[in-house]
């Protein structure tokens, strides 16, 4: 796990050596344990290491082939590089060290850029072809590892984190308007764009080709995720997915330093626990709780310790944990949001805290992201579009759901008036439809459009929380492993019919997600409905009562020390004449809003959120 970046001269000057180490070494906290830069005429690779897997100075980066064919600046893990390995001995490739990043070195000088269809594993690198003068991105197929890029027609910049590219002179700051669109409709960018104008992120599961003389080739789809079931029964069913969590595991357990685990007292990563735990004695667990004292209503939940206690006890695992009060929050948000860059998704800063404890410990850390994504893990979500009779406006009725921050009526007058007529206010409806109907089904039944809404939620909110994953634990020099988005795991759970995930998809459920209070919101927290396939065959790992009971996420009491211990903090930062926000937001629309969070009239704290998150972005990236 790495941090790389780059420059490719288009205009054909030469790379200065002295701007591409300083693009480097803003990604020092990426790759604790080297550096390295290569440059060639118009070429400059740079790149950070966290050494993971061979240690040694053969596993030093940017690597160049036996030939001097071909270099390579690589972040990442292929887990299955030993079969790779042997196939390509096999060809007569020949090995100086044992990482991985030597075996995906010589997959590409082997295959070219066919070879990403044979990594197993997260990752994101820049490859030059010497000979060819073609430089080659590639990105894995569920985008865990970022990156982003800049091109126009003289100078292509690329890295792990815009920061990188921040560090060139001719960068100049300005707010993307398409992407704040996205964002304030979504809570996510759903494009390929970022707030940053000019910076674009790879899609994931795509590469992109730069040559001299023909500038950069527009980024080319390799995988994509396809939901289409196939019939099997429970049993079969949950057979298959024991072996091939299994096998997912103990494939992402391979390393050269200390494994960990998060171990929040859910069953996803309780599964996972459990497995690594009979390989590692004394391994090593993580979990972040939350101070409720000041907590009320259904929040009172959110703390999930005990839980976990129970089962690092049961695992005889080595367990630390770090508690959350509000003011945690308030301190660490410039910190936090410098490192984030690409805001996406919501409140994140526990995963900054719990990133920074495992990270004092371990290098490399097991989680349990993308079990619900794959499984169905939010039926709320999917049943109100799977109303009796209603063949049609899925696709509006499921854009209304995702409109998650700002109500219809002030969509428009949100934004202060200078910047209106610069915004194209249809623009989040058509970036949402498209990416719907890449979906794999057109059909006008519960089922089809349950797995076009998992296809959906794959590709953008899965993938906002990966983007987050790696920009907070990469802070602290922890790589994140995911042993639910194996390569086979994720081609056997897309082929799981419906039936077997959901038990009540006839349902019909409207859940509003900022909203704790009301009844739908209880119905949330009362079903344990969703994923029953993986609830079964989790008891194997995991106490029957923590599979079979309700839903909770890794969430703070917000909504409550939003109105309360952290008002003051909200009105110095948002209620002040000097707040950045104001350049773009409507101050009277979005104080409005606010208060009515702060008087308990509305439960707006996924607004404010972000509204404090892009404050932060703006005094952190912005010019004064």
């Amino acid at each position: 796990m790495c941090g790389i970046t780059g420059i490719f001269n288009l205009n054909n000057e030469p790379v200065p050596g002295e701007l591409c180490q300083k693009m480097t070494r803003v990604l020092a906290h990426r790759g604790p344990d080297g550096e390295g830069v290569w440059t060639s005429g118009p070429v400059g690779l740079g790149h950070r290491r966290l050494a993971i897997l061979d240690l040694s100075e053969t596993g030093h980066q940017p690597m160049v082939s036996f030939d001097g064919q071909v270099v390579l600046s690589y972040n990442g893990e292929v887990y299955n590089y030993r079969e790779l390995r042997t196939e390509l001995e096999s060809a007569g490739y020949r090995f100086r060290g044992s990482s991985d990043t030597e075996v995906v070195l010589n997959a590409l000088h082997c295959w070219g850029c066919q070879a990403v269809q044979r990594f197993n594993g997260m990752f994101a690198f820049a490859a030059w072809f010497v000979s060819e003068q073609r430089l080659l991105l590639a990105r894995d197929r569920y985008g865990i590892k970022p990156l982003y890029y800049r091109d126009n027609p003289e100078i292509f910049l690329f890295g792990s984190e815009i920061k990188s590219i921040q560090q060139h002179p001719s960068f100049k700051f300005k707010v993307s308007n398409d992407a704040l669109t996205e964002y304030f409709s979504f809570q996510n960018i759903f494009s390929d764009l970022t707030l940053f104008d000019s910076v674009k992120l790879l899609p994931a599961g795509h590469f992109m080709e730069v040559r001299q003389g023909k500038g950069c080739g527009s980024p080319q789809k390799y995988w994509d995720f396809d939901f289409n079931p196939t019939p099997m029964s429970q049993q079969e069913a949950e057979a298959e997915l024991h072996r091939l969590f299994e096998k997912a595991v103990d494939r992402q357990l391979v390393s050269d330093v200390e494994v960990g685990a998060y171990l929040s007292g859910g069953m996803d990563s309780g599964g996972i626990t459990c497995v690594a735990s009979r390989k590692f004695k004394n391994l090593k667990s993580f979990t972040a709780g939350f101070d409720l004292s000041s907590a009320s209503g259904l929040e009172l939940n959110f703390d999930e310790r005990e839980r976990s206690e129970y089962l690092s006890n049961l695992y005889k695992t080595e367990h630390y944990e770090v508690v959350l009060k509000a003011g945690d929050m308030e301190r660490v948000m410039p910190e936090l949001i410098s490192h984030l860059e690409d805001l996406r998704v919501g409140q994140s800063y526990p995963n900054y805290y719990i990133s920074r404890l495992a990270g004092r410990f371990v290098k490399v850390c097991l989680s349990g992201a993308g079990g619900d994504e794959l499984f169905a893990g939010y039926p709320w979500r999917y049943y109100h579009n799977t109303v009796n009779g209603y063949q049609n406006g899925f696709a509006d009725r499921y854009f209304k759901y995702w409109q998650r921050l700002v109500p219809d009526d002030f969509r428009e007058t949100f934004f202060n008036s200078g910047l209106r007529s610069q915004l194209d206010f249809g623009r989040p409806a058509r970036v949402f439809k498209d990416l719907l109907n890449g979906g794999p089904s057109n059909g006008h039944d519960a089922q089809s459009y349950i797995n076009n809404s998992l296809y959906f939620e794959s590709k953008t909110f899965l993938h906002g929380l990966l983007l987050v994953e790696d920009k907070l634990s990469m802070a602290h020099g922890l790589e994140t492993r995911l042993p639910f988005l194996d390569n086979d795991l994720v081609d056997f759970a897309m082929k799981v019919p419906v039936e077997l995930k959901l038990r009540d998809w006839k349902k019909i459920s409207r859940i509003n997600e900022n909203d704790l209070t009301s009844k739908a919101f209880q119905f949330k927290s009362a079903s344990t409905d969703g994923k029953i396939l993986l609830r079964n065959m989790l008891q194997r790992y995991v106490p029957e009562e923590y599979c079979n009971g309700h839903k909770q996420g890794f969430s703070a009491p917000d909504a409550s020390w939003f109105k309360g211990e952290s008002v003051e903090y909200i009105r110095r930062l948002l209620f002040s004449d000097d707040a950045r926000i104001f350049e773009y937001i409507d101050a009277d629309v979005a104080q409005r809003l606010m208060n009515d969070h702060i008087d308990g009239k509305e439960n707006r704290r996924l607004l404010i959120w972000s509204l404090l998150s892009f404050e932060w972005w703006l005094r952190n990236f912005g010019e004064n």
